[in-house]
């Protein structure tokens, strides 16, 4: 019951992987605010509304949980979120962002409306929490009271390295991945900590991807809520030490993830002033290891 006490918001909290975010907070003590619009994994109106069926598995084990139908792309609506957890479940201490959805394409068939909506839930939903969440435990600071708000962002590997067809997806988990490690700076001084989790799961997102488990073998390791366990340590107060890193969850292994590091080596111009153009062709082929045949390996241009 490491939670035990807490207030969470926890967004696309009604299937997959915000679904056992949800029930695993619950399941440490946490009071929790799940949210989920219902729409489909494209964005779509859907008739559905799956934030209600996890708060009733929640209440049915004896926990506590309101459900939230709004959607993270508006601005009020997150600050509403916020306002009902503080009113309904008494404050509020976590913030897990992992509403997504995907419209995957290729660059050249990519349009407007793809782009902007990918981003407006995944980026935009994801600063617009954590604003209004960093505005209440700001304010709670500037009042003398003690915070422990704990932010847990979804990032992933296609944000990471990149992935054909997911310019949008990916551009939006790179950004997310930033503002968790800016979150971090901005908020360390009111006792709030950002960090950010990529999850290998299957979900219905994924499976667009052709990403789907693909057998009994194999499911284990993609169990969405493989990554849950991380989310409540993230959230409670034993991890107030960590805060601004990128978490990789596959199967049973974490590991460390970490920024854009600089290789060893460098490239240095041969006048010791700004570069030629002329000098960076044979130089950054050194750089990268790839000289072409009959070229001198030992000839150098600065590389040390």
């Amino acid at each position: 019951m490491m939670l035990e006490g807490r207030v969470a918001v926890v967004t696309g909290g009604g299937r997959g992987i915000g679904r056992e975010h949800s029930l695993e907070l619950a399941r440490h003590g946490a009071r929790v605010l799940v949210n989920d619009p219902g729409v489909g994994v494209h964005g779509e109106q859907a008739d559905e509304r799956p934030a209600d069926a996890v708060v009733d598995e929640i209440t049915a084990a004896g926990g506590v949980a309101i459900a939230d139908h709004s959607s993270v792309t508006d601005w009020q609506s997150c600050r509403a979120m916020v306002q009902r957890a503080v009113d309904e479940l008494g404050a509020l201490d976590i913030v897990v962002n992992n509403a997504g959805i995907v419209r995957d394409r290729m660059i050249t068939s990519m349009n407007e409306d793809d782009f902007d909506t990918v981003l407006a839930v995944h980026l935009k939903g994801t600063f617009s929490m954590t604003k209004h969440a960093c505005d209440h435990w700001r304010a709670l600071g500037k009042a003398g009271v003690a915070t422990r708000g704990r932010i847990v962002n979804t990032t992933s590997g296609s944000g990471m390295y990149g992935n054909v067809g997911q310019s949008a997806y990916g551009a939006a988990k790179a950004a997310i991945a930033n503002l968790t490690i800016v979150t971090a700076l901005e908020m360390r001084r009111y006792g709030v900590t950002a960090n950010a989790i990529s999850p290998v799961a299957a979900t219905r997102m994924t499976a667009t991807a052709g990403a789907a488990a693909d057998g009994p073998a194999t499911w284990h390791r993609m169990e969405p809520g493989n990554s849950s366990p991380v989310v409540a340590y993230l959230a409670s107060d034993a991890s107030d030490w960590l805060t601004g890193q990128v978490l990789r969850i596959e199967g049973n292994v974490v590991r460390r993830a970490h920024g854009w590091d600089l290789e060893p080596g460098e490239l240095r111009s041969a006048s010791g002033e700004r570069f030629d153009a002329g000098e960076l062709d044979d130089g950054l082929r050194r750089l990268y290891g790839t000289l072409p045949a009959g070229l001198d390996a030992a000839a150098t241009l600065g590389i040390s």
